[in-house]
């Protein structure tokens, strides 16, 4: 029987405000909202659901991915359009990876039209508010599903 699927979800800086801070571009959802999106939408499959307003951590949760998760869900919030550390984390996964937005960052101010996590995710989520956690985590466990068998077939 194989292994049951686990699914790291990580958030990045500001997102624990979710709810209060800019709802007329976040939206009224809160974070707790946005984890039991995430846990419905990912069915039997294991979820670890972290925020962190602080990049080192978030890269030791992407370093602690690399031996138990079997894909990674990122809103790298402000992160991703500034941190070449993260994206070098990122690098280091042989899973699958994908971006989640809450807002459509290519619609707002042109600094967050480039996303350092882009250049390594399988795909990106973005503008549809929580809906985003949804399709991203659908997506990921896709991804996870057909990585775990194109592995089968290579051995």
């Amino acid at each position: 029987m194989p292994e049951p699927f686990l699914l790291y979800v990580l958030n990045g800086p500001n997102l624990n405000l979710l709810g209060v801070r800019e709802p007329e571009v976040y939206g009224r959802a809160t974070l707790d909202d946005v984890r039991a999106i995430c846990e419905r939408a990912a069915g039997g499959a294991g979820v670890v659901f972290r925020q962190s307003n602080h990049e080192g951590e978030l890269i030791d949760w992407i370093h602690e991915a690399r031996g138990k998760a079997s894909a990674l869900v990122i809103n790298p919030a402000g992160y991703g359009h500034t941190s070449v550390a993260l994206l070098d984390a990122l690098k280091t996964l042989s899973i699958p990876i994908v971006e989640c937005h809450l807002s459509n960052p290519a619609a707002r101010e042109r600094f967050r039209h480039r996303s350092h996590v882009s250049a390594v995710a399988a795909g990106v989520v973005s503008g549809f508010g929580p809906f985003s956690y949804e399709l991203a985590v659908k997506a990921a466990l896709r991804l996870a599903q057909e990585h775990r068998a194109a592995a089968g077939r290579s051995v």
